[in-house]
């Protein structure tokens, strides 16, 4: 049985498509960061609830900003990224469901009116589209570097000062640099994964 997706996508997607920890000097349009939204956007969520938030990092003094909440590990490469993102969870999501889910509007109220409510569904959902949109950066023919190695409650407070959103990860973005891939790490299986019932 094969799938719908030509090989060559399925390549670029998933199966030679890496984690990139070095990046070429070119740079990434926000035309680039823009169509790759365009794409991931329809990626689903619950309640239709769009909890993705992104800040590009472009700026000398905002990348300053955030490397210094980085792991020590990930400050150089986060450094030197052409183009940054970090994913944030907006926990107040819920002020849009009237809009975005018309058909519905009372799931505002009947279903997120409590905070720690809407704060692990914004991140259940948000944790879905940052994987979309690492997909889509790969669609675009870029190399996504996500991590979570950084000081979470420090970069909340450095650009979410509202309170509302949280980070999930952030992002280098770019054209693979030299030696930019580790070994590729083993996958499971299909019968290590699936069972039927």
């Amino acid at each position: 049985m094969t799938l719908a997706l030509d090989a060559a996508a399925q390549d670029l997607l998933f199966r030679e498509a890496r984690t990139a920890n070095t990046f070429s000097d070119e740079p990434v349009s926000d035309e680039q960061v823009q169509a790759i939204y365009d794409l991931v956007k329809y990626g689903p969520t619950a309640f239709n609830q769009q909890p993705l938030r992104i800040v590009l990092v472009r700026s000398e003094e905002g990348r300053a900003r955030l490397v210094q909440h980085m792991a020590d590990g990930n400050k150089a490469k986060t450094s030197a990224a052409p183009l940054v993102a970090i994913l944030a969870a907006d926990n107040e999501f819920h002020e849009e469901l009237p809009s975005q889910l018309p058909h519905f509007p009372q799931a505002k109220d009947m279903f997120f009116s409590e905070r720690s409510v809407r704060e692990a569904s914004a991140t259940l959902n948000g944790a879905l589209q940052a994987a979309y949109f690492i997909v889509g950066v790969r669609a675009a023919g870029l190399a996504a570097g996500p991590m979570t190695g950084y000081d979470a409650d420090g970069i909340n407070k450095e650009f979410f000062a509202d309170g509302e959103h949280s980070v999930l990860a952030v992002v280098n973005i770019g054209k693979p640099g030299e030696d930019a891939w580790f070994p590729r790490s083993p996958r499971l299986s299909y019968e290590q994964v699936v069972t039927t019932v």
